[in-house]
């Protein structure tokens, strides 16, 4: 068995970068500032819990399938948000989709053919008018629950 110092190579002050000094044992130790990753989605957990509580409450409540799309729409913001509904498959003639692009600021409400007879076109826009006053207060959470909210109170119970 061998004993000895470790030793480490001599290090000129003057080619440190900030935050780096050199210890008593002559090993250099640096100070990097700490930048948290942005997060990979744009709601927190107890946001989320709010959201599919919303969601599930409406849509068991009226029967319909709500749902809520986050992202872009592009150009034809309207004929995409009916190409996402029709990806429903069978549940589309009873969903309502909201359909959100903050980045581009538009919002869509479609409704399948079920939930369009349940849900008059008058309360769909005033779903949709209390979801942008929210938007622009910068309550997007906040505007998306009023709104299934109002859209569930109109829809009506389950008969």
């Amino acid at each position: 068995m061998a004993a000895g110092e470790v030793t480490f190579p001599k290090v000129d002050p003057s080619t440190l970068e900030p935050g780096a000094a050199i210890t008593l044992s002559g090993r250099v130790s640096a100070a990097k500032p700490y930048e948290p990753a942005e997060p990979d989605h744009p709601f927190t957990p107890a946001q989320l819990d709010r959201l599919d509580e919303a969601l599930t409450l409406a849509s068991r409540d009226t029967g319909l399938l709500f749902t809520i799309y986050l992202g872009k729409l592009g150009e034809d913001s309207r004929a995409e948000a009916e190409q996402l509904l029709r990806r429903l498959g069978k549940d589309a003639p009873r969903a309502v989709l909201i359909a959100v692009s903050p980045g581009e600021r538009v919002l869509e409400l479609v409704t399948g053919e079920v939930a369009s007879a349940r849900l008059p076109a008058r309360a769909c826009k005033l779903a949709v008018m209390n979801m942008v006053a929210s938007f622009k207060e910068g309550d997007l959470v906040g505007g998306l629950i009023n709104g299934l909210r109002m859209l569930d109170e109109q829809a009506g119970h389950i008969r």
